[in-house]
């Protein structure tokens, strides 16, 4: 097995710094595991990740047998979204990142700014294999979606009341003072807000309504507002919530935790929080990083996302136990998520913020 390599933002900043003045921070050497015959012995590849349990899954369902198959060298960096796109940002003009991994949309500044190269259906061995959503970012030069988290209702089964079937339930006297709404600075509060809107009639283009409605929950007192998935975990053990529009991975880690929740598709369908793979523009190994994507696309590395991290498969030749299949969303269910452009949030999100926290500080 081959020796991890983990590189910190400050090795990135030093390798940035060796490329100006003409050196370089790839490995030139075959591997030490007799990969000299394999396709891409010696060469390495720079790639970003999320760390924790995300690193770990993704260490066994991607780089792992990549590195196996292709005799390359993978080089981690712990980057989450908003400051990998700084350092993809910064380091335009010397790149040193080979594959960078989004997951609050950043891609859609990526591309527009020239930052990822397009991934093309050819790219892509599975492409005829993927869901809709996952290939839906292809044609505005953005990388494939890898996972997708849905978000629907998460309910306390033991609370009495009613179990929830429609996002309009979040208004529900049978719940007034015992739901969490997540913060709209959090990614699951923006997208749980647009389906509300949707509901209301409004939709993206106006949601005016939907934010005036749950920030009157949050004001009333009817419902509390919670920044972050441990907040939200704190809101069920211990704040008496029975409801709370929310992400079914993470309901599944309340349910680890003794909690007893149940993940609810609305009538009127999820919506998905995703991450995505990209290609930074105006590095050498452009055709090895594309590969790497290819390889967290297959239905091997599907299966662990699935498994380990309770993540949909996007790739609809996934085989999956029947505990796992109890435990995401497949089929039509996931077909029929709606699945909001990042370009479109990303142009309004902060009028969004701003109209929210008028209403809940007041």
């Amino acid at each position: 097995m081959k020796t991890r390599k983990f590189m910190t933002l400050g090795a990135l900043a030093t390798i940035g710094a060796l490329a100006l003045t003409g050196c370089s921070g790839a490995a030139d050497t075959p591997s030490a595991d007799g990969d000299a015959d394999k396709p891409y012995a010696g060469e390495t590849i720079v790639v970003t990740t999320f760390g924790g349990d995300w690193e770990k899954a993704f260490v066994t369902a991607v780089v792992d047998p990549f590195e196996a198959e292709t005799g390359a060298n993978v080089e981690l960096v712990t980057l989450y979204s908003a400051d990998a796109l700084a350092q993809v940002t910064a380091q335009k003009a010397s790149p040193q990142i080979d594959v960078v991994h989004f997951s609050g949309g950043q891609e859609y500044t990526a591309a527009q700014e020239g930052l990822i190269d397009p991934i093309a259906a050819d790219d892509l061995s599975e492409y005829d294999n993927l869901v809709s959503v996952a290939t839906a970012g292809l044609e505005r030069g953005e990388g494939p979606v890898i996972q997708l988290a849905p978000i629907g209702l998460v309910y306390n089964t033991e609370s009495g009341a009613p179990a929830p079937t429609s996002w309009e339930d979040l208004f529900d006297e049978a719940y007034a003072g015992h739901v969490a709404l997540p913060d709209l600075s959090n990614s699951y509060g923006v997208l749980s807000m647009l389906r509300v809107a949707d509901v209301l009639g409004g939709g993206i283009d106006d949601t005016e309504q939907a934010i005036a409605d749950l920030g009157a929950l949050a004001a009333s007192g009817d419902a509390i507002v919670v920044p972050t998935s441990p907040d939200l975990q704190t809101a069920f053990a211990q704040r008496g919530t029975w409801l709370a529009p929310y992400a079914m991975d993470y309901a599944g880690t309340l349910q680890d935790a003794g909690l007893p929740v149940e993940f609810i598709v609305p009538e009127e369908g999820v919506t998905a929080s995703l991450i995505t793979a990209n290609v930074v523009s105006g590095r050498e190994n452009t055709e090895l990083a594309k590969l790497f994507v290819d390889f967290e696309l297959r239905p091997e590395a599907q299966k662990v996302f699935a498994e380990e991290m309770r993540y949909s498969p996007v790739n609809s030749a996934t085989e999956l136990s029947a505990e796992a299949s109890e435990s995401v969303l497949t089929g039509e269910a996931l077909d029929a998520a709606v699945v909001y452009a990042p370009g479109d949030i990303a142009g309004e999100r902060q009028a969004w913020i701003d109209s929210w926290n008028a209403l809940i500080t007041q």
